[in-house]
Parts: C-alpha cells; structure tokens; sequence
C-alpha cells in the first residue's frame, strides 16, 4: 500500500508542475500579445500619424508644385517625406492623386487657353480688316494732302498691323493678307518697313538671281516671321547699333536671311527655350509667354510648322544673337525680267562689284622710251606741228544705274517736296517781273533737287 500512496503523490506532485508550467506559458503567451498589440497599435498611429502629413504636404506642396512645374519645367516637385513609415499601396495612392490634379489642371488649362484663343482670333479679324481700310484710307489721304504726318500715322498703322496679324497667328489664325509671288529682296523690305527701328537695319543682297521669288502661299508668312525676328533684334540691341539682314542664296537648299545684332544675348536658358519655339512645338498656351507675353519666337515657330520653313538662333559674333530663317527650295521661284524692283530694293554684291569694275577706265599704257632713253643718254626729237583735233560726236556711254536710295533719303525727299508745295501755296503773288526771276531760281533749284536725289 506504501507504494501506491508513493506513486499518487508523485503523479500529483507532476502534475502540479505542469499544470504551473502551462499557467506560466500561458501567462507569457498573454503578456507577448499584449506587447505585440501595443506595438501594433504604436505602428498604427504612426501610419496614420505619416499618412496625415503626406496627405497635408500633397494639398499643400506636392499639387501646387505640380501645377507650377508645368509652366516652369526646372521647379522642382517635392516627392514623399518619409516613405518607409507609409506602405507602398498609400505611397502608390499618393503618386496617382498627383498625376491627377496635373491631368486635371492640364485639361483645364487647355480649355481656357482654347477659349482665349478663340475669342483673340475673332477679335483679331475685326481689328486687322478696320486697320486694312485705315490704311487704303491714308494711301488715298497721301496724295490728296501734303502733310507730313500722314506718313508717320500710316507707319503706325502698319505696327498695329502687323501685331495684329501676329496674334492672329499665334491663336491658330490666317494671316490675312493673300500676295502674289514676291521678290525675295522686297519681302525683306517690306519686312523691315513693319518694326519701329527700320533705319537701323542694313540689307545686304547676295543672291545669284536678282529676281529670286517666293511662292505666293508662303510670301506673306515669311514677311510676317522676318518682321518678328527683326523687330526682337531692335528692340534688344542699343539703338546707336545697326541690325544686319544677308540674304543668301544656296545651290539645292533654298535661301537664307540672316539676321545679326549687337544686344544683350541670352543666357543658356534663355537660348534653349528660344530654340524649342522657333522648332514650332505642337502647342504653346498664351499662359506660358509670360507676362506682358513675348509672342515672337512663338509666331515665328508656328509660321515654320504651317508652311516648312526652319528657323535656328545662336549666339553672333557682333555680341548678340544670330537668326539663321531658312526658306526651303520648293518655296521658291524665279520671275520673269518683264517686272522691275522696287526702288529701294538693295542690289546684289557681285553686280555691284561688276559695275565698279566696268566703270574705272583701264590705265593708258605709257610709251616706250627711246633706245637711248633706255641707256640712260639723252636724245633730241624733232618738233612736228601737232595734228588739229578731230571733233567727232561724243559716243554715248552707258549711264550708270542710279544708286538705291535708303529710307532716310526717302523721308528728306518727301520732306523737301511738301515743304515747297506748302511754301508755295502760302507765298504772296509776285509781280510778273518777280514772278519771271523766281520761276527761273525755282527751276534751279529743282534741279539741284533733282540731281541730289540722282
């Protein structure tokens, strides 16, 4: 029986221990689930805790930098703060809300940008066709009237115009102006005729054919891309600095028309967002030409993307910018010698350089001296009668072409003849005697007129 009693005591005895084993494993099962819990929970609220401030800094920075980057590519776009304490289906969120507010200010920027454009369209055809009457209206007023400010009104005209026409095309618009083919010399002038400092731009002519045209769709867009790049030449270069225009002429690629200036350059970031207009990007918005806009570049671009033409700048030797505008060869033509140019249309430099060289007389040959006269002895001559002159009619030599005349000439010229007319018609009546004298002196003086203007 002792035995028995021993082995119930032991097997008691075990199973207290393990029934206080498992309590204490089971205790520290708890107490683990409790710490993992609190830890959970700890996690939890800093998630939540980075979540909030990632959601705080996508209303407050990320979005507004987003917008602002797509006017001004180099502002940076902060990303996440601290993205190990956001998993990455939060982070993933946050990116995609990102990329929707800039799909959405892109579309509505595209909108509203449409429907400015729309309205300065229309607004534009209305202002160019009021500016167009005005301008047949002071045509027909300069020959009606001697007055001087009519010319500078008419000039004005024409800047409005071409702003005009300018915004016009830069809101997807027809330049308005439909034109025959045009020698490539007048387009230049009457490219330079349309900017403020035209007396400053020098026009140097070295076409091979002097009759050089461009095509009638493409005349008027040339005009309107040369007068923007030279109207940006004068406007950032000092008005004591000429603006030089070479117009050039290569064998399969078409012409060129250079343009340099001596202004202020341009930085390299500058020069890199010139460059990407003047290649003519699909869009522009009027948004990103700044403000006041600077549309220049901008119409020049688009002018080249409607009608193939090409446009490249880079710095000039003369300390500005260089502006190389490219007019491809199936935009040009040749005329018929059946038209003259306009007055002050420059001559090309080789026929210039021909003309100088046909008109110094060539140097008479000097006579050969005597036998003796070469040995250095001297010799005596007999002294014929010198034979009497043969008076024969003078043989008539070509006159040589009048030199152009440039716009200053022009304007003193018209300012000299307005002036006569206005003193004449404001002069008391002369005796006759008087009359007779001032007539004869008027006479004179018109022809020293005339042979200045020669």
């Amino acid at each position: 029986m002792a035995w028995i009693v021993a082995l119930i005591a032991v097997v008691a005895a075990v199973t207290a221990v393990v029934r206080s084993q498992n309590a204490a494993r089971d205790a520290n099962v708890a107490w683990a689930r409790v710490e993992l819990a609190e830890r959970q929970a700890k996690a939890a609220d800093a998630r939540t805790t980075a979540l909030t401030d990632e959601i705080r800094q996508l209303a407050q920075k990320r979005i507004p930098a987003a917008a602002l980057a797509l006017s001004h590519p180099s502002a940076p776009v902060p990303g996440l703060r601290e993205a190990a304490e956001v998993d990455g289906g939060s982070a993933r969120l946050l990116t995609e809300a990102v990329q929707a507010a800039r799909a959405a200010v892109i579309e509505e920027r595209q909108r509203v940008d449409a429907a400015a454009r729309a309205a300065m369209r229309g607004t534009s055809a209305k202002i160019q066709s009021l500016l167009n009457q005005s301008q047949q209206l002071l045509h027909e007023l300069q020959h009606e009237y001697d007055d001087p400010r009519i010319l500078q009104l008419d000039f004005r005209n024409e800047l409005a115009l071409r702003r005009t026409q300018a915004t016009a095309v830069l809101c997807d618009a027809w330049p308005g102006l439909a034109r025959q083919n045009s020698p490539l010399v007048e387009i230049v002038l009457g490219a330079q005729s349309r900017v403020a400092g035209y007396e400053r731009i020098k026009v140097a002519n070295h076409l091979r054919d002097e009759w050089l045209a461009v095509v009638a769709r493409a005349a008027e867009p040339l005009a309107i891309a040369l007068a923007e790049l030279l109207a940006n030449a004068t406007a950032y270069s000092h008005p004591d600095t000429d603006v030089q225009v070479t117009v050039q002429q290569s064998g399969g690629r078409g012409a060129f028309l250079v343009v340099d200036d001596a202004g202020i350059g341009m930085d390299d970031d500058a020069l890199e967002r010139a460059r990407a207009l003047l290649a003519g990007p699909s869009e522009v918005l009027l948004t990103e030409l700044g403000d006041p806009p600077q549309t220049g570049f901008a119409v020049v671009g688009r002018l080249v993307v409607q009608y193939g033409l090409s446009c490249h700048i880079e710095p000039s030797p003369f300390g500005g910018m260089r502006t190389i505008l490219r007019v491809p060869a199936h935009l040009l033509t040749v005329l018929e010698d059946d038209r003259s140019l306009s007055a002050l249309a420059p001559k090309p430099v080789h026929a210039h350089t021909a003309t100088t060289a046909a008109a110094e007389p060539e140097p008479a040959a000097e006579p050969e001296p005597a036998a003796e006269e070469r040995n250095g002895l001297p010799s005596r001559r007999r002294r014929a009668p010198r034979p009497a002159p043969v008076r024969s009619a003078p043989a008539a030599t070509p006159a040589a072409p009048p030199p152009p005349r440039t716009p200053e000439q022009a304007e003193a010229s018209w300012a000299a003849l307005q002036q006569g007319t206005l003193s004449g018609r404001s002069a008391p009546a002369a005796p006759p005697e008087a009359q007779h004298h001032d007539d004869k002196d008027g006479q004179d003086d018109r022809n020293d007129q005339g042979d200045d203007e020669t």
